[in-house]
């Protein structure tokens, strides 16, 4: 696939379109009217696009008059990408389609701190793998790889990742791209969540918000205006190591008092309710200061207990509104959008689809990994 000849504002636009349409496809005249492009020029794109692989026809349609239309679809499995998601202490790799479905996924243990080219080989072989799956070649895009930070996103460079400072300046980027022979992109887990969840659907009705990951860390991810922020020096989203407690516990960052520290000694001691607690009055501070819309919680201690999580941070929230004479922002777990929300009376919840939903949440970060290649491709962010 020629990613260079389609990777244009009205081709994204045209394939963005398609992959909404789902299998039922769109018409001809359907993409020039949503997108404002001429009929030749959409003729133009879409034959390109079939000869790329990427459109097909999906039947045809009555129309209002003259003979049918013909219906495009977008094909998912004519391209694919990789996400993998470096967590402390495993690693965990999907393959997905066009469409940002997973098509096959790889979990196995993985110590961080086995130093960076113990890593960068357990990549390798799992991405690896991944992409031989994807049968033709050139039908990967190429690696996305999400893990904690701080990095910089730009140039794929870690810095003093927290709890294991011998991966900082670290390449890796650049190191993974010349082993794989694929483009890669190198982003905080937080962020790629985050880009999942923007791109996903399940935020479509709000244009900022914030995803809460607490898996062997706590972090951040934040949707500003519709786009992931990252910050100036791509440092946005360090949620964890907020301090909230002056003369608190140490923490790996060197400050004292994070709440990192606090949420995992809390739950080390079995106290998950306190950790619920001490992450919704860090929620507290975020909301007052970013007024985001929408509040999404992840990760895999998340998912050991959604209830616990949601109804401690919405009853935060719903506190400080009341005190505020405001409403208070909703709460839930990341997911496919089911359930309900909380906040509205302090208790949350997540509905009786708690379980699965939360069990899908696990994968979220190495989906959005997939998503730093993929979302481009549409249109629908920088990746």
């Amino acid at each position: 696939m020629q990613l260079g000849a389609l990777r244009s504002h009205n081709t994204a636009l045209v394939l963005d379109l398609l992959r909404t349409a789902g299998p039922e496809g769109i018409s001809r005249l359907e993409l020039a009217e949503r997108t404002g492009l001429t009929p030749q020029a959409i003729s133009k794109i879409t034959a390109r696009l079939r000869e790329n692989g990427l459109a097909a026809e999906a039947g045809r349609r009555a129309s209002t008059g003259g003979k049918p239309r013909t219906v495009l679809r977008l094909v998912p499995e004519a391209g694919h990408a990789v996400g993998v998601h470096l967590d402390r202490d495993e690693l965990t790799a999907v393959l997905c389609d066009l469409t940002g479905g997973v098509v096959a996924r790889h979990r196995t243990p993985l110590d961080l701190g086995a130093g960076a080219e113990t890593v960068v080989e357990r990549v390798v072989g799992e991405a690896g793998e991944l992409a031989a799956g994807a049968g033709r070649p050139g039908a990967v895009l190429g690696v996305g790889v999400a893990l904690p930070g701080p990095l910089d996103h730009r140039r794929g460079v870690l810095h003093r990742v927290t709890g294991f400072p011998e991966l900082n300046g670290f390449p890796l980027r650049d190191v993974l791209a010349r082993r794989l022979s694929l483009p890669v992109v190198v982003d905080k887990d937080t962020n790629a969540a985050a880009l999942g969840l923007a791109v996903g659907g399940e935020t479509a009705s709000v244009t900022s918000f914030a995803y809460l990951h607490f898996g062997a860390g706590v972090g951040g991810g934040l949707v500003l205006g519709g786009a992931v922020h990252r910050g100036a020096r791509t440092g946005a989203g360090e949620f964890g190591h907020q301090v909230v407690q002056l003369d608190g516990p140490p923490c790996e960052c060197g400050n004292r008092g994070c709440v990192e520290a606090l949420c995992l000694a809390a739950v080390a001691r079995g106290d998950v309710a306190e950790a619920a607690r001490v992450l919704g009055t860090a929620v507290g501070n975020l909301v007052a200061l970013l007024d985001v819309d929408l509040v999404l919680l992840g990760g895999r201690t998340v998912a050991a207990a959604p209830e616990t999580f949601v109804r401690g941070v919405a009853a935060v929230l719903h506190e400080r509104a009341r005190r505020a004479g405001g409403d208070a922002v909703p709460v839930r777990v990341a997911s496919g959008g089911e359930g309900r929300e909380g906040g509205g009376d302090g208790e949350g919840g997540v509905g009786g689809a708690g379980g699965e939903r939360a069990g899908r949440g696990e994968h979220g970060v190495a989906e959005g990994a997939a998503q730093l290649l993929l979302a481009p491709l549409f249109g629908r962010a920088d990746g």
